[in-house]
């Protein structure tokens, strides 16, 4: 049977948004740990370099773990997938002629628009886009010692 409504948000989403419903957290949702998963050999070359490029900062995030090898991979196919197409564009162009003498899309143009639309859809589970990300209030992987601002609030409190 098919759910009605909106899906629902795992609990450590709604914690990192500060639970803006203020409804009941889930206290019996599994939680992984926060450990990014191999990355899995069958990958096409560019996903491979796209999980290097993502991994360790999601997983210092808290935002990927063990069990979404599968969901991540997804990702970093459909990034490999799409750029590919993106790149026969910009090679070949968008349009053709064809024998007949009609314009013609060439496949990859919606080729790309489907690939990248797999790639917002995981992009917005793990919190990648600005819009997703920006729900997300978390401290993990920011280190205020770096601000400046911090820093200098930090030393003229020293001085009294």
């Amino acid at each position: 049977m098919a759910q009605r409504g909106r899906k629902p948000k795992p609990t450590a989403v709604k914690q990192l948004e500060g639970n803006p419903g203020k409804r009941q957290l889930n206290a019996n949702e599994p939680k992984p740990a926060a450990r990014a998963p191999s990355c899995p050999k069958w990958l096409e070359d560019d996903a491979k370099k796209e999980w290097r490029r993502l991994a360790k900062q999601m997983e210092q995030l808290g935002i990927l773990t063990e069990v979404d090898m599968a969901a991540f991979a997804g990702y970093c196919q459909a990034y490999a997938r799409w750029k590919e197409a993106e790149e026969f564009i910009s090679r070949h162009g968008a349009i053709v002629k064809t024998p007949s003498g009609y314009w013609q899309q060439v496949p990859q143009v919606s080729i790309a628009q489907q690939y990248m639309k797999q790639m917002s859809k995981f992009c917005e589970q793990f919190g990648l886009t600005p819009a997703s990300r920006s729900r997300i209030v978390t401290d993990r992987g920011n280190d205020s010692s770096d601000d400046a601002m911090e820093q200098l609030l930090s030393l003229g409190g020293e001085k009294k």
